[in-house]
């Protein structure tokens, strides 16, 4: 597998555009087929081709095709990946502003640094 940081950037870069996370978005609800993810897209096929392109290459969609139809479904591993970064992320903010709060309750009487008394 691609190195976890390297695979991550690519997650999030696919995910910085608001057209992918909305293919991402119906993915999630159950494979579809390229025609049923343009449909409420202002753009032509090849441009959402272009899209899903960049999702099946970090991984986040896989597609196959059955006669002329080609369906796309979402790989819940590599987005549970990027969840888990983020929550990982958020626990670690959290833990700091729990720190934070601590010192500020163990020190009400500092002085406000803005008064002129």
């Amino acid at each position: 597998m691609l190195n976890d940081s390297a695979l991550l950037d690519r997650v999030f870069q696919a995910l910085a555009d608001a057209t992918r996370r909305d293919m991402v978005e119906r993915l999630i609800r159950g494979p579809a087929s390229v025609s049923e993810l343009a449909r409420p897209l202002a753009m032509s096929l090849p441009a959402v081709m272009q899209h899903l392109q960049v999702l099946e290459a970090c991984g986040l969609v896989r597609s196959g095709k059955v006669g002329r139809v080609r369906t796309c479904h979402i790989e819940p591993g590599v987005l549970r990946m990027a969840e888990d970064w983020i929550a990982t992320q958020r626990t670690s903010w959290e833990h700091r502003l729990d720190r934070l709060g601590d010192y500020l309750t163990d020190y009400p009487d500092v002085p406000d640094q803005g008064s002129t008394s």
